[in-house]
């Protein structure tokens, strides 16, 4: 049994050591030794499939899932439209760009929330020691949508669908629209700022698409006006769709990260996560047919989404599309029809584009199940209600170092009695130690008699030696719950907390949490039982120090929240050791 121990001991140390050597190749911009990037590669064309037509490669509508080419399909152009005029749009919360092909949102900055920057420190100092400096420190607001072939960028296009195939195209996001005159800049004082665009006739019908930004909001109004100017009645369909670069963000050293992709939501199928490789696969599982539901792109701490949350909108039957389009280039698209125009008859259908942080409470109020876009991992029944707690914590503190603190403090307040138990039994193990190590010296050779004894000297004094570990293990789902937490949440990005740390969500610039957390976790291991194998005894003192280092690496809120645990821990153990009197032995 020791045997067994010893060696997933040394699997985990050697494992350890790979992932920190990566690690630190990614860290230093170069390839990863031994382990494979996250990143993905551009999806390659399913065997037997067509190249992407020009339609596809600019974001072109799929066909529904199992039908084939038909009216349901943008219909393929010859040459590619003429690039519109883009009319540049400033708010108090975006900067966006609206390309006049299409009306399609091409570009949207947040503006309240920073790119990640370069905190300085220990590794800085070092670069510039060597000559090497780091480049320049560039603060520019995030990014959420952009057009071109930027990886991890996409953008947001609607259109119109000719439902009976006669050989029209209507509007689509490919038709040059025209903006009409008006501001472009929400002033002072003033709450909303219309932008509208209007397409010329096709297939007898016009397209007028609205955005309406709203001071302080991101849930932007976009209002679909579809006119038929010809003297025939017209089917069409309204499709709101994204389009998205493949490239997915490298994890962090461990392998997790949160979702990135399309998801989709219905009250039937519930919030419902596509990924990229099932779609190119061909095995992404659509909800039907539905008078509700919404579709958005989700990535690490913002998402962006098309709502239809507006009074008769439930009346809307609504089909969900995925496509790979080639080129590592996918699309989610939600697909509404509409009623049978008469000549001269028109149509207007409100839309919601949200384009913002995952801020938990607002996704709830403005459609059911957003909220769900925040990916807690597998452990959510028990992440969101400590997220809850964490958020009152915040309330009252005002600082969400100090509330991860406060949290820590509580989860080990509720666990009290569960880990007294625990430290009793390694207490208990710490104080027998000495008979063992004697026993094992003496009945060496003989590894039947020694595991005899063992047993007895254990049954003797009355220690279980799993029962150190039985009430930890059971703790583990809530502190993983807790990690997913910490990392999913947007409140953490940029939050200060004291003195050198201005970002939970960013690594400790000066490596001095990290230090902290050594050195808890060495002390830790002191006061733990002594293996009575010696490789054993002094992997318990390598491990600490490897899993230390790769706290290097982790965002500081992840880190503060270890030491706290750490703290708290030893502070427990301690007391039952010096009670129990084995302090020190």
């Amino acid at each position: 049994m020791n045997d067994i121990r010893r060696t997933i001991l040394l699997v985990i140390f050697g494992f350890s050591l790979v992932m920190l050597w990566d690690q630190w190749q990614v860290y230093n911009g170069n390839k990863p030794t031994f382990l494979p990037s996250r990143t993905a590669q551009p999806a390659q064309p399913a065997a037997g499939t067509a190249a992407a037509s020009p339609d596809a490669a600019n974001g072109a509508l799929p066909a529904a899932a199992g039908s084939t080419a038909s009216a349901a399909a943008v219909p393929t152009q010859g040459a590619p439209a003429a690039a519109g005029e883009k009319v540049k749009i400033t708010t108090d919360v975006f900067s966006a760009v609206i390309d006049g092909q299409g009306g399609t949102l091409s570009e949207l900055q947040l503006r309240k929330y920073d790119e990640q920057t370069n905190n300085g420190g220990l590794i800085e100092t070092f670069h510039r020691l060597i000559g090497n400096p780091p480049a320049p420190n560039v603060v520019k607001d995030v990014t959420l949508m952009e057009d071109g072939s930027a990886a991890t960028r996409y953008v947001a296009q609607t259109g119109l669908l000719n439902t009976v195939d006669s050989g029209d195209r209507f509007p689509n996001h490919l038709t040059p629209m025209t903006p009409t005159a008006g501001p472009r800049t929400l002033a002072d004082g003033q709450n909303t700022l219309e932008v509208a665009f209007e397409s010329q006739p096709a297939g007898g019908l016009k397209y007028v698409k609205t955005y309406v930004f709203t001071r302080g909001d991101y849930a932007i109004r976009v209002k679909h006006q579809v006119v038929n100017v010809g003297d025939q009645p017209r089917d069409a369909q309204l499709y709101l769709q994204f389009v998205r670069h493949g490239t997915v963000a490298a994890g962090t050293m461990f392998g997790t990260n949160t979702f990135t992709g399309p998801a989709l939501y219905t009250d039937e199928k519930k919030f419902h996560k596509v990924a990229f490789a099932d779609i190119t696969k061909n095995k992404a599982e659509l909800p039907p047919p539905a008078n509700n539901g919404w579709i958005a792109m989700v990535q690490h701490y913002f998402v962006s989404a098309w709502l239809l949350n507006v009074p008769g909108s439930e009346n809307l039957k609504r089909e969900f599309r995925v496509a790979d389009l080639g080129n590592n280039l996918y699309s989610v698209a939600m697909v509404l029809p509409l009623q049978k125009l008469a000549p001269g008859a028109s149509q207007t259908i409100d839309s919601s584009l949200f384009a913002g942080p995952e801020e938990e409470k607002k996704l709830e109020a403005l459609a059911p199940g957003l909220e769900l876009v925040k990916d807690y991992g597998i452990f959510t029944i028990i992440s969101k209600p400590l997220y809850w707690l964490l958020n009152q914590l915040h309330g009252l503190l005002g600082n969400w170092g100090w509330s991860i603190v406060a949290l820590v403090v509580l989860l080990k307040a509720a666990f009290y009695w569960l880990n007294a138990k625990a430290y009793a039994s390694m207490a208990k193990m710490k104080a027998i130690n000495p008979k063992i190590t004697e026993m094992r010296a003496r009945l060496k050779d003989k590894p039947q008699e020694m595991q005899q004894e063992m047993m007895r000297i254990y049954k003797t004094e009355k220690v279980n030696p799993m029962g150190g570990c039985f009430p930890i293990v059971i703790q583990i789902p809530v502190f993983i719950a807790l990690y997913w937490v910490l990392l999913s949440s947007v409140e953490m990005r940029h939050a200060p907390w004291i003195g050198w740390i201005h970002d939970l969500s960013a690594p400790d610039p000066w490596f001095i949490l990290p230090v902290i957390m050594t050195a808890t976790s060495l002390f830790q291991t002191w006061l733990n039982p002594t293996p009575p194998d010696p490789m054993q005894a002094k992997l318990m003192w390598i491990m600490p120090l490897a899993f230390s280092v790769m706290f290097i690496f982790f965002p500081a809120g992840l880190v503060l929240y270890w030491i706290t645990n750490n703290t708290l821990s030893i502070a427990q153990q301690w007391f039952i050791n010096k009670r129990l009197g084995v302090l020190g032995k």
